[in-house]
């Protein structure tokens, strides 16, 4: 593919924390056997697999620090500082420092600086130029100026502008496909998110080396002493949380508590308050439940764990906010996993939450794809293109308010862990979504036509 078998993968942000993009660049090296190299910021660590691999080679920008620092009341100033010390080190990356590849293939957002450097350098090195489009950088922006901003207008030219320059297009939802179809002039091929062959169900092992690794973040609760805390106080050293070990023969709790896993940026286009208020009520109910004379209503509904993962800027406002719920049923951890511990522990949960609704309404979460991967059915916020991932009673439940969430809870882990019915039906319909299609076959469908079509264009 190409005269020069190479291909440059930019990301203007966190690595790590971009998933689509390190298997874009694993699938441009396993599947059409070329060089790449990943001009990226730092941050969190990638996935191992990108690490290890002989043709990858990773080009880290280092971030401006000192912008962080200036007041709030300069933001519109720190905006375009940023922009311009980022694009002089792209430029600076891409015109000199990456060799020369058939293809440059670049995550938007963030669209500025990002596409304007991508597209000036691949005229200097007679280059293809391919966006993949997550999403309209615009919206986001708007999220902290307003839709009505000057900012936000201008950003949008540029989005637009540079976005109908490139030689070729994909994106992540039909939805979105349509929209740079009628209103932007872009055509762009959908490359559903698919989760790659390192997501799947975890084995007991596996559960119980996992839960052995973090249980230190476990036993620290946020702020109160809860279940989970007496719980692990009263352990044997050959048990965790969730499993036992006994001559080398592992088995799930019969009395675990039910584990929910939810992934977040912390950001305001994810409202985390959903959630808190939802196990509210479950906690409210179920203690309620746990007072009455019924001596099988009493253990009919599980303790409930949050594990939440993720790094962001409103992390430490609901960590403050989860400390004066003072809930006697359900408990939270928030934690940063490695990469290869993430998928093991999606793998391990029972059920996951979604709470992302996209400032755009035409892309889908990441998240979602990793625990259908995993067999993990998801209860997800409802917005306009959602159903194209979860299927609304098969594989997933979707919610509007916090008390639809907190009736979901209850409908689904009733009975646990032996006799929730309506839990195990959305569990074998995740399984079904996770193993119909892997990212592998996804790329190879139609990511590759397309790059191999632009770069064979480009050359001729």
């Amino acid at each position: 593919m190409g005269k020069r078998g190479r291909a440059c993968v930019v990301v203007l942000g966190d690595l790590g924390r971009s998933p689509r993009m390190q298997y874009h660049a694993l699938s441009l090296a396993r599947q059409a056997s070329l060089q790449v190299d990943i001009v990226a910021s730092g941050g969190s660590i990638p996935h191992e697999a990108v690490l290890n691999h002989p043709s990858i080679h990773i080009h880290t920008m280092a971030q401006p620090r000192f912008i962080n620092l200036l007041p709030k009341i300069l933001y519109p100033v720190t905006l375009l500082l940023k922009a311009f010390i980022q694009f002089t080190m792209l430029l600076w990356f891409l015109f000199v420092k990456v060799p020369a590849p058939d293809v440059f293939l670049v995550q938007n957002p963030p669209s500025v600086p990002t596409l304007i450097a991508v597209k000036w350098a691949s005229s200097w090195r007679r280059a293809a130029f391919v966006v993949d489009w997550h999403n309209f950088g615009y919206t986001l922006l708007a999220l902290s100026l307003g839709r009505n901003n000057v900012f936000v207008s201008l950003y949008r030219w540029f989005e637009r502008r540079y976005g109908e320059m490139a030689t070729g297009s994909l994106c992540v939802t039909k939805a979105m496909q349509h929209e740079l179809e009628q209103n932007w002039g872009v055509s762009a091929r959908v490359l559903y998110d698919q989760p790659p062959e390192f997501f799947r169900h975890t084995l007991l092992e596996e559960r119980h080396e996992l839960f052995c690794r973090v249980k230190k973040d476990l036993c620290h609760p946020i702020g109160v002493y809860d279940i989970i805390s007496r719980e692990l106080e009263n352990q044997e050293l050959n048990e965790t949380l969730f499993t036992t070990k006994v001559n080398d023969e592992t088995s799930l709790k019969q009395n675990r508590p039910a584990l929910v896993v939810s992934s977040t940026s912390w950001t305001p286009d994810e409202n985390f308050g959903i959630l808190l208020e939802a196990a509210v009520m479950y906690d409210r109910r179920v203690a309620a439940r746990s007072e009455g004379t019924d001596t099988a209503e009493q253990h009919l509904y599980p303790n409930l764990l949050f594990i939440i993962t993720g790094k962001g800027p409103e992390k430490e406002m609901y960590e403050e906010k989860i400390k004066r719920l003072n809930l006697k049923h359900v408990a939270f951890r928030t934690m940063w996993l490695l990469a290869e511990d993430y998928p093991l522990l999606l793998g391990s949960a029972d059920l996951g939450v979604c709470l992302h609704t996209s400032s755009s309404g035409l892309d889908l979460p990441m998240k979602v794809v990793d625990m259908f991967g995993c067999g993990l059915p998801v209860c997800s916020v409802s917005y306009s293109c959602i159903q194209e991932l979860v299927k609304d009673g098969q594989n997933g439940l979707l919610f509007s308010s916090s008390s639809e969430l907190a009736d979901q809870l209850l409908i689904l882990f009733k009975g646990f862990p032996g006799n929730c019915d309506a839990l195990m039906s959305l569990k074998a319909g995740a399984m079904e979504t996770g193993s119909s299609g892997r990212w592998a076959t996804e790329w190879e469908d139609c990511a590759k036509p397309l790059i191999t079509q632009v770069v064979s264009q480009n050359a001729d």
